[in-house]
């Protein structure tokens, strides 16, 4: 879900919320392959998720964060029930670690969360760039807290990560301070969103770790909105955006389930840094930004790290127990 599915690793079985690591992805050997297809439905499922990071930014311009994350949880839940509790309501809430999956479904909500006040405070392009990070942090936290074992092209994906953040996010560029400590904060909530969703793969089913990431976010938002409630009426186009939020991340994860049983992860999983593009050309129409000289090479550099750890995920040793699993 990515929140800013940016960067962020699909579901089990769907569309991890961020990003490229290969073995994370699902496997449908059994399904015959149309790379094109595939290749076409993840481009879709991205550019889904460009729009929601842009609604939200968009929105939190008119309105508090909490109030717009609020409205995306409530309307994603809402949905979820409406479609899938009729036919699937038992696997929507059976969970065999519900303590690591509620965990999991607390750091989506607090990622949402920081990527909503960064994305109030920065440009769409730079923010989604640093949300990337989120690979590059799991790469660096699996080897102590998953038995995973880094290799020296594992290495230089992390150094490489870090200084297209510096780049960024440089002194001197720019860049609202606060809004880039938020933009952190995301990458670092879905980085710890994408290790548990690594670790809960082997046990629970992605229907039911999609309904509890809603679940979860809607109960906590839900609650807290008496606080933030705004007190005036939405014109209908913006009523019209707060619903769509909701929809363009659950439509964006289930393009993203379909990419998968068309082309393997090996080619689906880099391509994760096409929302890099869509968020610079979106920042350009929508909201008249475009990246300095500098970010840009930043941008390209955080690439650089996710596609090396896309590449070259066999770097990364898994233990046979610990088998890998969505980004929003």
């Amino acid at each position: 879900m990515s929140d800013s599915p940016a960067g962020q690793t699909p579901e089990p079985q769907s569309r991890p919320e961020a990003s490229p690591s290969v073995s994370a992805q699902p496997q449908h050997s059994h399904l015959p392959h149309n790379i094109l297809k595939g290749f076409l439905l993840a481009a879709a499922a991205l550019f889904l998720f460009t729009c929601m990071d842009s609604i939200t930014k968009y929105l939190t311009s008119h309105y508090n964060v909490p109030f717009v994350v609020a409205m995306r949880y409530l309307v994603h839940c809402s949905v979820m029930l409406i479609i899938l509790a009729p036919r699937h309501a038992t696997q929507l809430v059976k969970t065999q670690r519900t303590g690591l999956v509620v965990l999991r479904g607390l750091a989506l909500t607090l990622s949402s969360l920081c990527m909503g006040m960064a994305l109030q405070r920065m440009p769409l392009a730079e923010t989604t760039a640093i949300n990337f990070l989120a690979p590059t942090l799991v790469a660096l936290l699996a080897g102590s807290l998953l038995s995973e074992r880094i290799g020296g092209w594992g290495w230089v994906a992390i150094v490489t990560g870090f200084i297209g953040v510096l780049l960024i996010a440089r002194p001197g560029g720019g860049l609202d301070a606060l809004g880039v400590f938020f933009a952190l904060m995301a990458a670092c909530a879905n980085a710890t969103y994408q290790l548990l969703s690594r670790l809960l793969a082997s046990t629970e089913k992605a229907i039911a770790l999609l309904f509890y990431t809603a679940l979860i976010g809607s109960i906590i938002f839900g609650i807290a909105l008496p606080w933030y409630w705004e007190n005036k009426t939405p014109s209908t186009l913006e009523f019209i955006l707060l619903l769509s939020m909701g929809l363009t991340g659950g439509l964006g994860h289930y393009l993203f389930t379909l990419a998968y049983r068309h082309a393997p992860a090996s080619v689906l999983a880099p391509m994760t840094y096409l929302q890099l593009l869509w968020a610079g050309l979106m920042g350009w129409m929508i909201f008249g930004t475009i990246p300095d000289g500098t970010s840009l090479i930043g941008m390209a550099v955080v690439a650089v790290s996710g596609l090396i750890i896309a590449f070259k995920s066999r770097f990364i040793k898994v233990t046979p127990t610990k088998p890998e699993s969505d980004q929003l």
